[in-house]
């Protein structure tokens, strides 16, 4: 079975000594709730949780995947104790509304939370995982009825929240659905249609399911324009606020999938169901967007949880693991054969993994950073740019630490060779895991679509020159310092670079609007190196400061830090050359070959 141990010496270094979380949390709305020593046991509590509970149960629940029987789901053996332990610890409620039973803490701690959960059993994550968004949309677009039967159910954990979006002949393109939604005398609607794809559509960990669904109105304009947004139950509120009667929502059937086994991915039918309109009539959309930017938040984190899971994988079995003598001469000399750690491409692919989960957490707890600050932030113009970075950051988060992940948990297989393409070892379920993760919630060239094109050219780089400043900012802070000069000169490079690129695509754009689309994912591609290069660059500083006060107990993990940002430097930055020259070439290249001569090499 894998193993797992959450990072938390590593979270503690990116939380307290590059971001200064407790500074942070001092500035935040009820935020001196959070001290050092509650955030520090809450952390543990979670770490151990995950390792404890959640871990034993990811392959129980990827070998078992989930049964329906007569329209209700039984998830993998164990799945419904693990979750009752959840809600009994009280960890959805943990950065909740106070009025609605809620804890109250900082976003970011829920946050921390969740990447230990996706390490540990991703699938089983899911279950609780959009109930958060749930309860946010309901909040910020629910009327005072809607609160009062669905927040504090929600916030307790006793009942989960889904996102009912795709249909299947749409996906992205949500103004082409069907399902309809039709008035009743009472208020209330009829919801009548089928989606695809709904992640914990149906299950048997919760007394009641809230399906937040987008359906259309008899009178709705077309497209986008015409969407409006529903909560539909499976069991309606009885007057006590307990479920009552079975509503005419119903899974028929459950995807095959590639991976996720133990989540229930559900084929939802909603015949006549009684729905309940959440915000203004045919502005569903805006509501939902509400729900689906935690979600995409909620995807990176995803994928950073299956890089650290990865490589603590391939780094125990690398050591372990005897094979041939090192170039250099014997290093194991009391053994037959030298731990594979000591080959050079090992080290390579367990950096690659290191480098990326350790850059990716430092992004993850930056970016919760500005949702703690929207969300419980004091200062008008400090949420109003919080705001605005988060827009930009989201995209990125969600598509290159998913786009990483995938990359991270290929090579942790590689480093086990073909014990890791057996299913006993666990690394290949990392794999099909994690292939899911670019897909859902947007897939990895919408998100580049919605940085490029929404983010920063329709607001003519407003938004991107926000955070570039910043980067510059740092940067011009540092330029004296000579012990960073191998980090700061190429960020501020690369930094100007990315203003650059992004005018060149902005001017081609003018004339030709292919040209947005064609640069998009090398764009997001690159805009990702260089902010990991930004957040290493941040951490070689945190981490020479430290060791030049002289902390013996920990400089080793220091200079492990300044090493593995070297590493980033000098083998994985250097990719934003290739981004920048494919993001160069333009459309040309992809849109000049007619459509029907793609087939000319096979089709009779």
């Amino acid at each position: 079975m894998p193993s797992y141990q959450a990072p938390l010496r590593d979270m503690r270094f990116v939380m307290n000594e590059m971001l200064d979380y407790p500074a942070h949390y001092a500035r935040l709305h009820n935020g001196e709730d959070a001290t050092p020593d509650v955030v520090a046991a809450i952390l543990e509590e979670g770490g151990r949780f995950a390792h404890d509970v959640l871990l034993p149960l990811n392959q129980v629940g990827d070998r078992e995947g989930c049964l329906l029987e007569g329209g209700e789901v039984k998830a993998p053996k164990g799945f419904k104790q693990a979750y009752a332990q959840y809600v009994e610890g009280g960890w959805p409620s943990l950065a909740a509304d106070p009025a609605y039973g809620g804890q109250g803490l900082p976003p970011s701690l829920g946050m921390a939370l969740s990447e230990m959960i996706c390490a540990s059993n991703l699938a089983w994550g899911m279950y609780p995982g959009l109930s958060h968004g749930a309860a946010d949309a309901l909040r910020h677009h629910g009327s005072d009825e809607l609160k009062t039967a669905y927040l504090g159910k929600l916030v307790e954990g006793v009942w989960t929240g889904t996102m009912c979006l795709t249909e299947s002949h749409c996906g992205t393109d949500l103004g082409l659905i069907r399902t309809r939604a039709t008035p009743n005398e009472d208020g209330a609607y009829r919801i009548t249609g089928t989606k695809i794809f709904i992640s914990a559509g149906e299950h048997d960990l919760a007394e009641n399911i809230v399906h937040l669904v987008l359906a259309k109105l008899p009178d709705a304009p077309e497209g986008a324009r015409g969407i409006s947004l529903f909560v539909v139950p499976k069991f309606l509120p009885d007057a006590q606020g307990n479920p009552g009667e079975r509503n005419g929502v119903e899974c028929g059937s459950l995807e095959h999938k590639m991976g996720i086994h133990g989540n229930a991915t559900c084929v939802m039918n909603f015949d006549d169901a009684k729905g309940f309109l959440v915000g203004p009539p045919n502005k569903g959309l805006a509501c939902m967007f509400t729900m689906m930017n935690v979600a995409r938040i909620g995807v990176g984190i995803q994928g950073l949880g299956l890089m650290e899971a990865s490589f603590q994988n391939s780094l125990a079995y690398a050591r372990d693991r005897l094979q041939m003598r090192s170039l250099s001469g014997p290093k194991a000399t009391d053994k037959p054969a030298d731990p594979i750690i000591v080959h050079p491409d090992v080290r390579r692919m367990l950096l690659t993994q290191k480098a990326l989960a350790e850059g990716g957490r430092m992004l993850v707890l930056y970016t919760a950073q500005l949702v703690d600050i929207v969300e419980q932030g004091t200062d008008s113009a400090e949420k109003e740019q919080a705001e605005s970075l988060l827009g930009l950051l989201t995209p990125i988060v969600k598509a290159f630490l998913t786009e990483l992940g995938f990359e991270a948990t290929n090579e942790g297989v590689q480093v086990f060779g073909g014990h890791g393409f057996i299913q006993e070892w666990g690394m290949e379920q990392f794999v099909r895991d994690a292939r899911i993760t670019r897909l859902y919630e947007g897939t990895t060239g919408i998100q580049a679509l919605d940085l490029l094109g929404r983010k920063i050219l329709m607001n003519q780089g407003e938004t991107l020159k926000v955070f570039t400043k910043e980067i510059h900012k740092f940067c011009q802070a540092e330029a004296g310092n000579a012990s960073l000069k191998e980090f700061i000169e190429p960020l501020a490079r690369l930094n100007g670079e990315w203003g650059d690129l992004t005018m060149a695509v902005g001017m081609r754009a003018m004339s030709d609007r292919e040209e947005v689309g064609a640069a998009s994912v090398d764009y997001l591609l690159y805009a990702g190196y260089v902010t990991l290069a930004y957040f290493w660059a941040r951490a070689a500083r945190t981490a020479q400061l430290a060791l030049k006060e002289g902390n013996d107990a920990s400089s080793d993990y220091y200079q492990a830090k300044l090493d593995t940002a070297r590493f980033y430097y000098q083998r994985l930055l250097p990719r934003t050359r290739a981004h920048a020259e494919m993001i160069r070439a333009g459309a040309e290249p992809l849109m000049t070959m007619k459509d029907g001569a793609f087939g000319l090499g096979f089709e009779v």
